[in-house]
């Protein structure tokens, strides 16, 4: 009870700031074996610069089979897009595709419909959770209302620089692909039922990584609340 009280005292104390309207967060779903993704990943790169936005690029293995591993993908990154799938009650994953916010999808390379999404995002109203970084290993997420269905904590680390990657087998043979907030690490942190609640992040696999915490409706709901540690 008293780390509960606690807690929540910490929470109440936040800075406004911290209050302020989260970003718009765009995941795209995208592999370098993807003949049409590379309008939709260099659309990334520059949106990458526009405040208010927080791109994040999900590389899959599902293409792998066309001839060339994609040198980011990893299974639970697939796992997460199919969650969207399910939610949004589509008939199977597909590249390039653009999710926002958790609430609407998109192909990636309609660029237009993706600007339309973000502008819609960036004015609904929204109430999320305090969140604060008490250590480099620990956020604390406050109290709110949840959504049907329960929602979850995720920790997202990703690269922020921009990358390219020369393709030398497949359909995207002797192209290079540009990448822009690479997302090397996505790990479940835990449930979160409406009360204040710490929740301990692990280690980084590479300390150059960022770090970003999303509150989400469960099974690829939408994002609730989005947080960074602030820079040093």
């Amino acid at each position: 009870m008293r780390k509960a009280a606690l807690l929540t005292l910490l929470l109440l104390l936040t800075p406004a700031a911290a209050l302020a309207r989260p970003p718009v967060v765009v995941e795209l779903f995208t592999a370098q074996g993807c003949q049409s993704c590379g309008e939709a990943n260099a659309y990334v790169v520059r949106l990458a610069e526009r405040p208010g936005v927080l791109p994040l690029t999900f590389s899959v293995d599902y293409w792998d089979y066309l001839g060339w591993e994609d040198t980011f993908a990893r299974p639970e990154f697939a796992e997460r897009q199919k969650a969207y799938v399910a939610r949004l009650k589509l008939r199977e994953p597909y590249t390039p595709q653009v999710v926002v916010d958790g609430r609407a999808q998109v192909a990636g390379r309609q660029t237009q419909r993706v600007e339309q999404l973000v502008r819609e995002a960036a004015r609904t109203p929204v109430d999320p959770p305090d969140m604060q970084f008490m250590s480099p290993r620990r956020v604390d997420v406050g109290s709110g209302r949840v959504p049907r269905g329960g929602a979850e904590v995720w920790l997202v680390r990703y690269d922020p620089r921009e990358q390219g990657v020369a393709v030398k087998s497949g359909d995207n043979r002797g192209e290079t692909i540009v990448h822009r907030n690479v997302v090397r690490e996505i790990h479940r942190l835990g449930a979160w039922r409406g009360r204040p609640t710490a929740y301990r992040l692990p280690e980084a696999e590479d300390p150059g990584l960022a770090t970003v915490v999303i509150v989400q409706g469960a099974k690829g709901g939408r994002i609730l609340a989005v947080a960074q540690p602030k820079a040093d």
